[in-house]
């Protein structure tokens, strides 16, 4: 079955119109949903025309099979410095790959080094060297650089140990000097080449190259997202291409950077729209700061949420119904009625109810929005560390040092109301669930319990915010007025450091000036550099429209752009975090569901938790272990 879809504009903003032809997965629900998809997949990208300089470049990117060091510790054969591109200029390009010793047959070929063939007898957890999975972190907070490893990765034994090959490939970011080069598209552009090289090598190394999983969290799961939404996207030919990524094998086949399955805890991504949906989901409930009654940044922030309703009714995304979501007028709020609404609402509802079905009491609360700001929930406690899998950061034989990626979140608002999630205070044990409902109500009644069924509902989506999802960032929340946001560094180019990207907050700007200029704080300076800004094209000569697009997962997910997208999903995400909007993995889960290339979406909001590796129960790692084989029935 074939999605249908068209491309609308609507007020700066470029959408992807969805029509589904099948229904979707009920809402909120943490259980896998299936499509029938009985038809040829049909969307898939353009055939790349190999060239004959395409074959020598690939004959450069074949990894020597006796450059291999041994771990003894977790018996594991690895290989670092691995080139995916034969134009590469940083440190950071380049990639290290774990193979558990059972799948391979090794012999000594110099100090410390091994020759290795592979060995496809042996099992580990089931898998063997032509079965198993192979998984890559993209540990990229705020879509800093990630490091490529120069030694043995402690951080992959846990994968390793599972029957997993775990490929940490290097990838640029904002972390970088050279800013033009660490922004949109490259980070992704890095990955890509790296899967692509594993493609080349796949006879060189264990493990099935078309079952490949990427998984990170914030930044490094918006770029999950990316990879998994834009496989074989021609968009990236001409970067690939600039960094001599292997486009073909040495036998002349065209390679493939598409992916199996994408893992993503509170992805930061749909950047077209995040300033918008932050707005309408949160901004037009605070009343403090950039928010303030009479401010400039109030009336952009009503309007942005117009304009997000706008977006949303032309989106055309639909329940498990078949019923098409959509925003109305509302007596109280900014189109805060209407089918859309209500299933946001339900998704709150859900994620509720979860953590009363998962949560033993006595229960004590934690720190929401910190590395270690997992709940307690059924008597485990989530890790919540850095993203599952990510670089160790203390190695021995060429010590990685941490990513220096600002947080992929603005600055607090001026006057602003502080962290998210008011209602629960941190370290405090409640006896009961009772005595939890009533904390939760201690400042008015907003959750309504049934202590027969232990369900309960909140009162409205407004109740929710006001409660436990306040505004943490200031209007123009990834897309700053003054470009101070970590994201406008996403979109630098050769002249510019940062740049701003959002085009409909850049036409509001110009279309309403003389009513902005009325209010506090405004000045007529804000418009033009928005304007520019967006005229600007990178070295490749793509403009910033291009450049988001290609950031952007739900731009993938339709049938005017032909990319082969993965398979298997599983998001999570901190329902409480102040740093994004609960709509972006909302709607995205919903259009993957909508698209006839995608098995399954395993997606669930957590209540309690913030910016974190959510989780509803039990450990982040374990849980995307258990995930990978449930996809593969192993």
């Amino acid at each position: 079955m074939k999605v249908k879809r068209k491309v609308i504009l609507l007020g700066g903003m470029v959408l992807a119109s969805l029509t589904l032809l099948t229904a979707c997965q009920a809402s909120g629900t943490d259980s896998t949903s299936s499509s029938t998809n009985t038809s040829k997949i049909v969307a898939k990208a353009t055939k790349y025309q190999v060239s004959n300089s395409d074959i020598s470049n690939a004959k450069k990117l074949l990894i020597n099979s006796s450059k291999w060091h041994y771990n003894a510790k977790n018996k594991v054969y690895y290989q670092v410095k691995v080139k995916y591109g034969t134009k590469t200029k940083s440190s950071y390009e380049s990639m290290g790959i774990y193979i558990p010793a059972a799948y391979v047959n090794a012999k000594k070929s110099g100090t410390n080094t091994y020759k290795i063939s592979i060995n496809t007898n042996k099992k580990v957890n089931g898998y063997t060297a032509s079965t198993a999975p192979i998984v890559m972190p993209i540990n990229t907070p705020g879509y800093s650089a990630q490091q490529a490893p120069t030694g043995y990765e402690s951080g992959s034994a846990k994968f390793t140990k599972a029957g997993f090959i775990y490929v940490l490939a290097g990838c640029r970011g904002l972390n970088q000097t050279d800013s033009s080069n660490g922004s949109s598209p490259w980070g992704v552009t890095d990955l890509k080449a790296a899967i692509r090289t594993l493609r080349l090598n796949e006879n060189r190394i264990a493990g099935n190259t078309n079952r490949i999983f990427t998984f990170g969290h914030s930044g490094g799961g918006a770029q999950s997202a990316i990879v998994g939404s834009s496989g074989n996207s021609k968009a990236y030919i001409k970067y690939l291409k600039a960094i001599g990524a292997p486009l073909a094998t040495t036998s002349g086949k065209a390679t493939s950077d598409a992916t199996e399955g994408a893992m993503s805890w509170c992805p930061i991504t749909s950047l077209d729209t995040a300033n918008e949906a932050y707005e309408w989901n949160m901004g037009q409930y605070s009343t403090s700061g950039t928010r303030a009654s009479g401010t400039f940044t109030k009336a952009l922030s009503n309007d942005m949420a117009k304009k997000y309703a706008e977006y949303i009714n032309k989106l055309g995304l639909k329940d498990s119904k078949n019923q098409k979501l959509t925003l109305k007028k509302s007596s109280s709020g900014i189109y805060t009625s209407g089918t859309y609404a209500e299933y946001l609402k339900a998704e709150v509802d859900q994620s509720l109810n979860n953590f009363l079905k998962d949560t033993k009491f006595p229960y004590t609360a934690t720190s929401m929005n910190g590395p270690s700001g997992a709940a307690q929930q059924s008597g485990s406690k989530p890790s919540g560390q850095k993203p599952s899998g990510a670089p160790n950061n203390n190695m021995k034989n060429g010590n990685n040092s941490k990513p220096s990626g600002k947080k992929p979140s603005g600055s607090m608002p001026n006057g602003g109301a502080g962290a998210p999630g008011g209602s629960q205070s941190s370290g405090k044990t409640y006896k009961t669930v009772q005595s939890y409902i009533k904390s939760l109500n201690r400042n008015g009644t907003w959750v309504k319990y049934n202590a027969k069924t232990n369900t309960a509902k909140i009162t409205s989506l407004k109740a929710f915010v006001t409660h436990c999802k306040e505004a943490s960032k200031d209007v123009g929340a990834f897309d700053g007025l003054t470009r101070q946001q970590t994201e406008n560094n996403l979109f630098a180019t050769t002249t510019r450091k940062n740049g701003h990207f959002d085009s409909t907050m850049s036409n509001l700007l110009s279309e309403n000036a003389s009513k902005y200029a009325k209010l506090k704080n405004y000045k007529s300076s804000y418009a033009s550099p928005f304007a520019s800004d967006l005229k600007q094209k990178d070295a490749q000569g793509n403009t910033m429209t291009t450049r988001l697009n290609m950031y952007n997962p739900m731009y993938y997910l339709s049938d005017y752009n032909t990319t082969k997208v993965a398979k298997y999903w599983r998001i999570r995400t901190g329902i409480n975090q102040g740093d994004t909007a609960l709509t972006v993995e909302t709607n995205l889960a919903l259009a993957l569901k909508q698209d006839s290339q995608v098995k399954s979406v395993n997606f669930a909001t957590v209540w309690g938790q913030g910016h974190t590796e959510a989780e509803r129960t039990g450990n982040n790692e374990t849980n995307f272990i258990k995930w990978v084989n449930k996809c593969l029935k192993n």
